[in-house]
């Protein structure tokens, strides 16, 4: 049984927490505390070290799912959780007032993790009108040099949009992969 490590990153309040609990198998572990800083104006509790959860694949195989903190002033976590990782889900609200240049600075802090495994974006609170749109985020990716990065528009409360993201992280990562789909209709013939 083959075990596998996904990391989610991305700033306060961009859905990693509810993310994973909407994908995992198992009750997930959280470290949620309530907000004391600036971070109580835009909800009441935040991650001060991780999240955790585990998604059953149907092959017997596991991934474990790990949500660092958002707030810059965690980052020393942040090292400590991507050790041994195969890619980054890099989660960001559309909603916040610069998410176009928080992407950058993720991009930026994961950078040596990013070039050694992989990576696929999330954009959550995506409303038409208001904010950037999913062309803008592929335009800043392409200006970085990153345009094969996959990119969605997702909820974190759907767990088919995570599970996607997921997927596409998988995808970018082995592009011979099948969906389950297709492995249970090649074992029926």
């Amino acid at each position: 049984m083959s075990t596998h490590k996904i990391v989610f990153a991305g700033p306060v309040g961009a859905g990693k927490t509810t993310s994973i609990a909407s994908i995992s198998d198992i009750e997930p572990f959280t470290t949620e505390e309530f907000a004391t800083d600036e971070v109580k104006d835009m909800k009441d509790k935040t991650t001060v070290a991780m999240d955790y959860g585990v998604m059953e694949l149907g092959n017997g195989e596991h991934i474990h799912l790990y949500g660092v903190p958002g707030q810059i002033r965690f980052d020393f976590m942040w090292e400590i959780i991507v050790e041994g990782g195969i890619g980054l889900i890099l989660l960001l609200n559309n909603e916040s007032d610069q998410p176009l240049d928080e992407m950058d600075v993720y991009l930026d802090s994961f950078k040596s993790f990013i070039d050694r495994t992989a990576l696929a974006i999330g954009v959550t609170r995506l409303q038409p009108g208001k904010g950037p749109g999913l062309e803008d985020y592929v335009a800043r990716l392409a200006q970085r040099g990153m345009s094969t990065a996959p990119i969605f528009e997702v909820d974190g409360r759907k767990p088919e949009d995570v599970v996607t993201l997921v997927q596409s992280l998988l995808y970018t990562l082995d592009p011979g992969l099948q969906t389950q789909e297709e492995m249970a209709g090649a074992a029926a013939v």
